[in-house]
């Protein structure tokens, strides 16, 4: 319990993996967690991430999931940051002062420059592949990041990734390989889906999303960060 108090864990994006892994290990015995996201709640969020209620519509998420860990554990040390990651603001971030990296981003470039990043320090670093899409969560594993198969995010992410930095080590991912067919809506449908700090993100079809995966996401990579705390002891 003392190594769990004394690791510093930085968690990017808390969303609907994120915010479950953020509280997981808050209550396991983590007591120094950054939480980063530039997004505020909206009711899209209100099916799967832990924090996001009718209520809480308009706050920013890391405030409101940092208020909540607090009724948890007064003593903890919580850091919000509104803010969000790119290669412009990584040096922000301090990658290297932290035990645990978490990646638990959505947007496809910041995600490939965080892996590129947050390789190269000594911290432990672990990754969320894709959640959405996926209903079966006895199909949800753990592999190295070379070893994911049958998840177009982790594809997409190794066809671009080759085509510039490798990252400096490897890496353990939570994926599922379940893949169901995108029956969403088009952008053209919902113009301006995903609105980033200074950039606008237009997805090509909405992607589904259910609670339960995403949760047993965020619940996977805390466990991971558990489990190697206590290989270490």
């Amino acid at each position: 319990m003392d190594l769990l108090r004394s690791k510093r864990v930085i968690i990017l994006g808390i969303g609907g993996v994120g915010s479950w892994c953020a509280e997981s290990l808050l209550r396991t015995g983590i007591r120094h967690l950054t939480l980063v996201d530039f997004d505020e709640i909206c009711a899209s969020n209100i099916n799967r991430q832990l924090h996001a209620t009718v209520k809480k519509i308009g706050l920013p998420k890391v405030e409101v999931l940092k208020t909540r860990l607090l009724e948890i554990n007064p003593t903890a040390e919580i850091s919000a940051i509104q803010k969000i990651y790119t290669a412009d603001t990584h040096d922000y971030f301090q990658l290297d002062s932290y035990d645990f990296i978490i990646d638990a981003i959505d947007s496809l470039e910041s995600k490939i420059h965080l892996i590129r990043m947050a390789t190269r320090t000594n911290a432990v670093f672990f990754s969320s592949m894709g959640a959405a899409l996926k209903m079966d969560a006895t199909r949800i594993k753990i592999a190295e990041f070379w070893k994911v198969h049958t998840c177009p995010l982790a594809s997409a992410i190794r066809q671009r990734i080759k085509k510039g930095d490798l990252p400096a080590k490897k890496f353990l991912c939570v994926y599922s390989d379940e893949v169901l067919e995108n029956k969403g809506l088009s952008a053209s449908d919902l113009p301006q889906v995903s609105v980033t700090s200074g950039d606008v993100e237009i997805k090509k079809r909405v992607n589904g999303t259910v609670c339960h995966i995403t949760a047993i996401f965020g619940f996977t990579l805390a466990s991971l960060v558990v489990q190697s705390i206590v290989e270490e002891d």
